[in-house]
């Protein structure tokens, strides 16, 4: 008789501890997850974003390169917490925020899931409808419809089914994607002007910040409240250094490289440049050859469907952290519907892409940013495995609501708030923000600060080490109890 663990169609887990049955998998099998997520061809495109901060190109390669590879060592932090609880990352966070106090989180975790994947739908069939076009077929709105259907389908399909099936789409993801980017390069190359990109002049240090902020909220940050959902699954024996290192591995292997050529791209053609900003895929096209492009619409789709397939999968366990009690597939679902409202908002009626994607980043940047801070500095604080029936029990060792924490997410989103501007004008009414840039004399919100988003790191940095300082005894003692 067989004893591996089931393979079920649908998963039932919702917040539940996985079962030791249940665990397995070496930590190398986290790379497929984390590099199928991550090899959109929208790391392209964010060549063009790095460079609207007015930096050279030497400054670009080595912000983005930081800026990716840093903010997935948070990823790979925050998934050592699932080998050693066992549940979602935003069950995990109840160890820091209580039980009923983590509602505050899961609620902002799942707004920032739901709002990556509606971004990733939204481009998957904009990039559609331009491939459609420069084919010479029709592009309306009957394609976009038809395109959404079909994106929605595997987003949500995925979503639902849960774990396994995630796992086995994700591993085939990654090999065509893969192949079909590593051809998109290739093809690519001599569309770069090496004498127009060395000539691009360096930015000042405030910009070179604000490329990196971007860079950060635009990859790991955008990961980190959802990092523990995979290596949950894992035997507890697994290496704690070896999840570290395939989630961190994993998730910036891709972006790293894409950046920099969509950096190269970007650079070499201030056209391409200015037309990524209203549709960031489709404007790839116009470096392709017309055999290509129907192949570049399987890679670019597919990609953009990995990451939103892990998007909707975290946003249904958020949502059942904040406090809904409905099973984990229906949660999916319900995600699933608010995506395709959103996505076609984006795709039928918002006038450009970057511009409310770049302000979304950023906004909810802030605060995803202070929970980072203060979730990975309690990770680090622990030597030892949670105790997983009372992460539901307020009366535990855990707690109910443990203020300290919430407000340090509190006070780092305040200040954070303080120090970023909504630079892109849309939504108009987050023209609010950046009301400490005059106070703390750094030029006001048309200073030279004012682009830096400097915000993001001090939201971080708050939550870190307002953690460390202050949450030790605390975690000492949950660890005795």
């Amino acid at each position: 008789m067989s004893t591996a663990p089931e393979v079920r169609a649908v998963e039932r887990q919702g917040l539940d501890v996985i079962a030791e049955s249940d665990r397995k998998g070496r930590p190398s099998g986290l790379f497929w997850p984390w590099f199928a997520a991550n090899i959109s061809v929208l790391g392209l495109s964010y060549g063009s974003f790095v460079l609207g901060f007015g930096i050279s190109f030497w400054q670009a390669t080595i912000v983005s390169v930081i800026g990716v590879a840093f903010s997935f060592l948070l990823c790979g932090i925050v998934a050592t917490a699932g080998k050693r609880g066992s549940a979602p990352t935003m069950v995990l966070s109840r160890a820091a925020f209580g039980v009923r106090g983590n509602r505050l989180p899961s609620f902002l975790s799942w707004i920032l899931t739901v709002g990556w994947e509606t971004s990733l739908a939204a481009l998957a069939v904009l990039a559609t409808s331009t491939v459609f076009r420069e084919v010479g077929w029709d592009d309306g709105v009957v394609t976009k419809l038809v395109a959404l259907v079909v994106v929605a389908a595997l987003v949500i399909g995925a979503g639902v089914a849960g774990f396994d099936v995630i796992m086995r789409l994700q591993t085939w993801i990654t090999v065509v994607t893969g192949v079909l980017t590593v051809v998109y390069v290739m093809l690519a190359v001599p569309s770069i002007d090496l004498g127009a990109v060395a000539a691009l002049p360096s930015g000042s240090a405030q910009n070179v910040v604000g490329a990196l902020v971007l860079v950060m909220t635009g990859f790991g940050l955008g990961w980190v409240n959802a990092a523990a959902d995979y290596s949950r699954y894992l035997p507890r024996s697994s290496s704690t250094g070896g999840v570290v290192w395939w989630t961190t591995f994993g998730g910036a292997l891709a972006p790293a490289i894409l950046v920099v050529v969509g950096i190269l791209l970007a650079g070499s053609s201030k056209d391409l440049s200015d037309a990524i900003g209203a549709d960031p895929i489709g404007a790839l096209t116009t470096v392709l050859p017309v055999w290509f492009l129907i192949p570049f619409a399987l890679v670019a789709v597919l990609g953009l469907v990995g990451g939103a397939v892990l998007d909707i999968y975290s946003s249904g366990l958020a949502l059942l952290s904040a406090g809904i009690r409905i099973p984990r597939p229906v949660a999916a679902g319900v995600d699933g519907v608010v995506m395709i409202a959103g996505a076609v908002y984006v795709v039928f009626f918002a006038k450009d892409f970057i511009s409310p994607f770049q302000a979304f980043l950023v906004t909810l940047g802030v605060p995803i940013a202070a929970w980072c801070g203060v979730f990975v500095a309690d990770v680090l604080l622990r030597r030892r495995a949670y105790a997983e029936d009372e992460l539901d029990d307020r009366r535990g060792r855990y707690g109910d609501v443990r203020w300290g924490a919430i407000a340090l997410v509190v006070v780092g989103t305040g200040l954070g708030w303080g120090l970023v501007t909504n630079t892109y004008g849309v939504p108009s009414w987050l023209g609010w923000q950046g009301y400490l840039l005059e106070p703390f004399g750094l030029g006001g919100r048309d200073g030279a600060w004012a682009y830096a988003n400097l915000g993001v790191l001090v939201a971080l940095v708050v939550g870190f080490l307002g953690t460390l300082v202050s949450s030790r005894a605390a975690v000492r003692r949950q660890e005795l109890a």
